[in-house]
């Protein structure tokens, strides 16, 4: 049946329904491939049928995810000279690219630069586009489209309705992505190179997370043989953040990316005790890299006595001062210990040999490696430069007084090492009750004896709650790759929260990084944003606040109540309008909470679990909402969630946080008195 000349929705449709076709065949395609005859053994094999596996996935065509978002009519055909008369070509936007049997593009991947005007033109900048149109849908059903000539000029420029419905979409379950909606201030942070680190500070709702996710598909498509060799990660605060976020990429056809906690990467020791706020604060300052530094270097001892090799009736005398001369050398290269430490047999048997050639002897390289393997040398190599095991290292640490004040003189003062010293010091590295922030010294004890392997590009999210030992810790795992780090100085929780992100950028190893700010508030409604605002002056002066550009101005109340009955009774309300609805208090509020959620017979799951059409209430602690969103939100007492922490600053800057979830409505629910911050 031939589609109406004259229903453009109706050709629209027929595209759809052509592309899902031409990806099915190209899954079909790559499923057929026979691979039995064209790899040399069973390695290759395995390597080849998992990226076949991988491309398979890549390509699944997800029915309630729009194939392509947007259209572009360019006037010209991309790349030509704008000719009288030339003809300009016709480009579908999507989240993958798709083409038909003979080759050509059905869908054009957003992240190709024939894409870019989608999200860059304008009146006033139209890059060559006639027409962009942008596609409604429900479920995967395409329902609508709208248009900008923006090559017309007799036609105003206007707010997209369909890219304002887009933003505002309710949702159940974990975060999606944006490539429908990315705004040309973001497109220009996604769209950077891939050489430059880029930190992002960006206030609620304006999509930094997002954006972050982002840079690293479009970096992926850019650069794949490159980092597909040197390896992508993103970081976020905790695995529930991590869960919210992990089908992004993959929607977007990425599906290699490592996620990970700052834990996860210093997990050299088993963590099993904590810290007080003062000892943390002490064990993540940047001062503590050279306190670890002198005490693995103060391991190496200078000789006093020649290393003598015997090899037949020969004997070979290596004095000590030459001996001196080879490790002062060693240590003046700044090279790491381990590496040094393997370095200084070959340099003892170098000097072996050249006695040999002295004496008319021809030695050759395996003479000087059997020289290295001398039990004399290995004795004097065992006694100058001893392994050290940096586990041991931060052990020894952090349980002797005097080693500790040996080498932490000028470094820290006597109450600073007063604060980390275990009060009972344990046995073993095993049975110690290791801390956070122990770990990470014990990272950076690692790669003093080891360099950290450096991966391509490295993306790190809610990096304002890092202190600077997490920032090196970060740091080492892409030194010679690049970062994208997002986070926002307002909702700094953590006693060393980041300061400024100059100096935050300094101990990560990226000086130069280009600072990039968001300030458009495209998720969190005006009255939400406005409310939560009143607190800036307290806890982040000087920082801009977010203006939300939202056109619908969301729901808002502050709520007295009598008990939690009243509070399980703002949730009902909340659950009445579709989407998701979270509950956030005070983390000692949360199991009263809980018992009133379960005696009122309202399901809710925990931050991090999946939410359902049937369960859309989460219950989430004060500490753990950090870079989630519900479209509705329940706060529950606000002095509670100031009260929880252990200064005014911290606790106000959680509550920022907290107020700052909703993308549709905020309740905040109160007996007790508001913090006189929020007048």
């Amino acid at each position: 049946m031939s589609t109406p000349v004259d229903d453009p929705l109706a050709r629209e449709r027929s595209h759809l329904a052509a592309s899902r076709s031409a990806l099915r065949a190209m899954r079909e395609d790559v499923e057929a491939l026979d691979i039995s005859d064209v790899t040399a053994n069973w390695v290759n094999a395995e390597v080849l049928a998992r990226q076949i596996e991988e491309r398979i996935k890549a390509l699944a065509d997800l029915s309630e995810t729009p194939l392509f978002f947007g259209r572009l009519d360019y006037l010209h055909a991309p790349g030509s000279e704008q000719a009288e008369g030339a003809e300009g070509e016709r480009f579908y936007v999507g989240r993958r690219h798709v083409h038909d049997h003979d080759g050509d593009p059905m869908v054009v991947d957003w992240r190709a630069p024939v894409s870019q005007p989608f999200y860059r033109a304008s009146k006033k900048d139209p890059m060559d586009i006639a027409l962009r149109r942008r596609f409604g849908y429900t479920g995967g059903d395409l329902t609508a489209y709208e248009d900008e000539h923006l090559s017309d000029p007799a036609e105003a420029a206007r707010t997209s309705k369909l890219l304002q419905q887009e933003i505002e979409r309710p949702r159940v379950g974990p975060m999606r992505d944006i490539v429908a909606t990315i705004q040309p201030e973001q497109d220009e942070i996604v769209r950077s190179g891939l050489s430059g680190t880029v930190c992002v500070q960006g206030g609620p709702g304006t999509g930094k997370t997002a954006v972050g996710l982002h840079r690293v598909a479009y970096l992926l498509y850019a650069h794949r043989e490159r980092l597909a060799r040197t390896g992508t990660l993103v970081i976020g605060p905790n695995r529930s953040f991590l869960h919210y976020i992990e089908q992004v990429l993959p929607a977007l056809g990425e599906l290699t990316v490592r996620q990970a906690t700052v834990e996860d990467l210093v997990a050299h020791v088993e963590i099993k005790g904590t810290d007080d706020a003062t000892a943390a604060v002490v064990k993540g300052d940047a001062r503590m890299a050279e306190v670890l530094r002198r005490a693995l270097y103060s391991h190496v001892t200078l000789p006093t006595e020649p290393v003598v090799v015997v090899r037949g009736s020969r004997r070979w005398r290596v004095p000590a001062y030459e001996l001196e001369d080879i490790i002062r050398e060693l240590l003046d290269r700044d090279i790491r210990y381990g590496a040094a430490r393997e370095a200084l047999p070959q340099r003892i048997a170098h000097a072996v040999l050249v006695q040999m050639e002295r004496s008319g002897e021809a030695p050759d390289d395996r003479v000087q490696d059997a020289v290295a393997r001398n039990s004399a040398v290995k004795a004097a190599v065992k006694a100058i430069w001893p392994p050290v095991d940096p586990a041991k290292l931060v052990l020894r640490l952090l349980s002797d007084p005097e080693f500790l004040a040996a080498h932490a003189e000028g470094i820290l003062d006597a109450d600073e090492q007063k604060a980390i010293l275990w009060a009972k010091p344990a046995r073993s590295v095993k049975s110690a009750r290791w801390s956070t922030a122990d770990a990470v010294l014990v990272d950076e004890a690692t790669d003093l004896v080891q360099r950290t392997h450096s991966l391509g590009h490295v993306v790190l999210d809610e990096a304002q709650d890092l202190s600077p030992m997490q920032y090196r810790a970060v740091g080492r795992r892409c030194t010679t790759g690049s970062a994208t780090v997002l986070g926002d100085l307002a909702q700094g929780t953590t006693p060393w929260a980041t300061r400024s992100w100059e100096e935050a950028l300094s101990h990560l190893g990226k000086p130069d990084a280009v600072i990039e700010e968001l300030t458009a508030g495209f998720r969190v409604p005006t009255d939400v944003i406005t409310y939560a605002s009143r607190l800036l002056p307290h806890i982040a002066p000087g920082l801009t606040p977010v203006v939300s550009i939202r056109e619908n101005p969301g729901h808002f109340e502050v709520r007295p109540v009598s008990g939690t009955a009243d509070v399980v009774a703002a949730c009902r309300e909340s659950l009445r309008h579709e989407g998701s609805t979270g509950l956030i208090a005070a983390d000692a509020r949360v199991p009263e909470l809980a018992e009133a959620l379960k005696e009122a017979g309202l399901p809710y799951v925990g931050p991090g679990e999946e939410t359902t059409r049937e369960t859309r209430l989460t219950l989430v602690p004060a500490s753990l909402a950090k870079g989630l969103e519900y479209d509705y939100v329940v706060l529950d007492e606000p002095g509670a969630v100031v009260d929880g922490e252990p200064d005014e600053r911290t606790g106000l800057r959680r509550l920022y946080v907290a107020l700052t979830r909703a993308v549709s409505g905020l309740t905040v629910t109160h007996a007790a008195p508001l913090p006189e911050q929020l007048g």
